[in-house]
């Protein structure tokens, strides 16, 4: 059986702050018999200009990423952000639907997933043996996974069947951390009394641990944890599949 050929989406915060948990997604496909590929000329799917109202600019970045997955070549993209996977599997409909790229843009729409919804929904994998990881955690749901993504049981199976990890979910789980990208910036004291809510409902479970999909969310509610010098520690899901071995 020939092996799942996939292209991996690395948006562009997880490059510059957290390339570890981009590594770390590389291994879970690799473990799970992937083959993975890297195209190192991608840039941005071009969420944050279309956010901030500049759609043009948004669409000169968006026609570059198709250009930088190409449809004629099948494989599957995979990324560890549901925030952008939502963007070039919704929001690219507004930028290329009824133009001479739509058609570019709905084979790589059909072929764009978030990590645990890939190795779930796409795969079948119900677990990674290797993982192991010991302590409770509790699970956040980012709006874009949940909302955008329909993504809520895929991360919860795969975490639940780490050796040694305890799920207790926490108060309000869907409600918003607080981030929504350039919404922390203009609305500074409303996005820290969000993050500080949802930090605080982790911490009345018990948990050790606070996860989700969404690396932007988990840096949000990080930089509330240590200068409040919470107890609480974030992770990304890919990290935990990847701990142990």
């Amino acid at each position: 059986m020939q092996a799942p050929q996939v292209d991996l989406f690395i948006p562009c915060f997880v490059d510059q702050l957290f390339p570890h948990t981009a590594l770390n997604m590389v291994k879970v496909l690799e473990g799970v018999g992937c083959q993975v590929h890297y195209n190192a000329n991608q840039t941005c799917c071009g969420q944050p200009a279309y956010n901030a109202g500049y759609k043009e600019q948004s669409c000169e970045v968006a026609r570059k990423f198709l250009a930088d997955f190409p449809t004629e070549q099948e494989h599957y993209i995979v990324s560890p952000s549901a925030s952008c996977i939502g963007m070039v599997r919704n929001t690219y409909a507004d930028l290329f639907e009824g133009t001479p790229d739509s058609g570019r843009y709905h084979g790589v729409q059909r072929r764009a997933f978030e990590l645990t919804e890939f190795l779930v929904d796409v795969l079948g994998v119900k677990s990674i043996p290797q993982a192991r990881l010991s302590g409770k955690y509790t699970y956040h749901d980012s709006c874009s996974a949940l909302r955008e993504c329909g993504i809520r049981e895929a991360p919860r199976q795969l975490l639940d069947a780490v050796p040694g990890l305890e799920r207790l979910e926490m108060a309000e789980n869907e409600t918003c951390c607080g981030f929504g990208g350039t919404f922390a910036v203009k609305f500074e004291a409303i996005s820290v009394a969000m993050a500080e809510q949802k930090v605080e409902h982790a911490l009345a479970t018990g948990a050790d641990y606070l996860i989700s999909t969404d690396t932007s969310c988990l840096m949000h509610l990080d930089a509330y944890i240590r200068r409040e010098k919470k107890p609480l520690k974030t992770l990304h899901v890919a990290d935990v599949l990847a701990s142990g071995w």
